[in-house]
């Protein structure tokens, strides 16, 4: 399902999506059969799906596309992407159906004073010096890059999607904050984990295991 306009975009945690025209505002249904936890994952299979959307337009292709912890998809540092997934609770513990959600900026972005403090500041494919695209001409692309990233997480389970993943991942090895709910951290990302949480050794020396946070990049 696509739309040419979205006036009422969510993102995570409540916030709003800004939705400009000519950006591509898709959603993905299925009935995966899963585990919440393992639907999660979906994100991890997603971002990479968009990442490879980015790269194919992009003229220097995928060098300066990078995937933020855990549902970010950055172009220079900047954010191009986002992804939200929702569902609903099935029998026996699995998820019912799964709607993954992507918002990817093609041809404009929203002015910097719109977004968090502490967020990625925006950016589209235009602006970064991709050949034009539409949200249709999108839309192929990624229609044939996330089955084939789920698909790789379904048979193969995350650590299928996490070796790519990693692999893509902005500011790995670097400093950076974790804001929680009653806490901020600031430490090396290291790793993440089998379960898809953020692995973050904090200036003390611990090892804290983080599954859900504002992420952002000290200056």
């Amino acid at each position: 399902m696509t739309a040419d306009r979205q006036t009422a975009g969510r993102a995570r945690r409540g916030r709003d999506w800004s939705s400009l025209e000519g950006n591509l505002f898709a959603s993905y249904a299925c009935r995966p059969g899963l585990t919440p936890e393992r639907a999660a994952l979906s994100t991890f299979a997603t971002s990479l799906a968009v990442a490879d959307l980015a790269s194919a337009f992009l003229p220097d292709g995928a060098a300066r596309v990078t995937l933020k912890w855990p549902n970010d998809v950055l172009v220079g540092g900047r954010k191009v992407a986002g992804i939200l997934l929702e569902s609903s609770a099935g029998q026996g513990g699995k998820v019912a159906w799964l709607v993954i959600g992507m918002g990817v900026n093609l041809a404009a972005a929203p002015p910097a004073g719109e977004i968090r403090p502490g967020g990625a500041a925006p950016t589209s494919l235009a602006a970064e010096g991709a050949k034009p695209a539409s949200p249709a001409e999108a839309l192929e692309v990624l229609g044939a890059a996330l089955p084939r990233w789920l698909a790789r997480l379904e048979a193969g389970g995350f650590e299928a999607v996490r070796a790519p993943w990693l692999a893509r991942a902005g500011h790995l090895g670097e400093i950076i904050g974790a804001g929680l709910v009653r806490e901020r951290l600031e430490g090396v990302f290291e790793d993440v984990d089998e379960t898809g949480a953020l692995v973050l050794r904090t200036r003390e020396g611990a090892v804290r295991h983080i599954s859900a946070a504002d992420i952002y990049f000290p200056d």
